[in-house]
């Protein structure tokens, strides 16, 4: 991967078409900008997670059902996981990207305060749609940064972790009483 050898900032878009025997134009064609580029296809992905939440049995909690989605969300075959830590190297931790990943992130929250707006029966501009979408969005992301940070650490396990601490409201955590 280009990014990973160059740098993000230092590859150009000219350099990425070279290297895919692309036009540069061409490349324009599947993305609308460079970083969409390390993101694929999110929308393809969110828009599965959105039908997911949407079927998910009434009876299921939604933090649960959350939890469930997302973990799924962020499942990969075994191959594509080293592919999938450079991207998210990437996106985490180069600032243009990280930056850039807030437009990302907004589409997600939106997402899962929909599904938790419709589950409670309230507005999903609502405080408290958005306060589980923020917080779902948090802990998934501190998930993917303990992910980052150990080559061994399995990122399913992790986001299950963090959303189940989540969905208990810390309640194990007698510190934080």
């Amino acid at each position: 991967m280009l990014f990973t050898e160059r740098g993000f900032d230092n590859t150009s878009v000219e350099e990425i078409a070279a290297a895919a025997g692309i036009a540069r134009r061409t490349v324009f064609r599947y993305c609308g900008s460079k970083t969409d580029l390390v993101w694929g296809d999110f929308a393809t992905g969110l828009d599965a997670m959105a039908r997911q939440l949407d079927a998910t049995d009434p009876d299921v909690a939604v933090t649960q059902a959350i939890r469930l989605a997302v973990v799924d969300f962020n499942r990969l075959p075994p191959e594509q996981v080293p592919l999938h830590r450079q991207r998210m190297t990437l996106i985490l931790r180069v600032p243009t990207l990280l930056a850039n990943s807030t437009l990302h992130f907004a589409q997600w929250r939106q997402v899962v305060a929909e599904f938790a707006a419709r589950r409670m029966d309230v507005p999903p501009h609502g405080l408290l749609p958005r306060t589980i979408a923020h917080c779902a969005l948090g802990a998934a992301v501190a998930a993917y940064e303990c992910w980052l940070d150990d080559p061994a650490a399995d990122l399913a396990v992790l986001l299950d972790e963090a959303l189940r601490e989540l969905a208990s409201g810390f309640a194990e955590r007698g510190q934080l009483r």
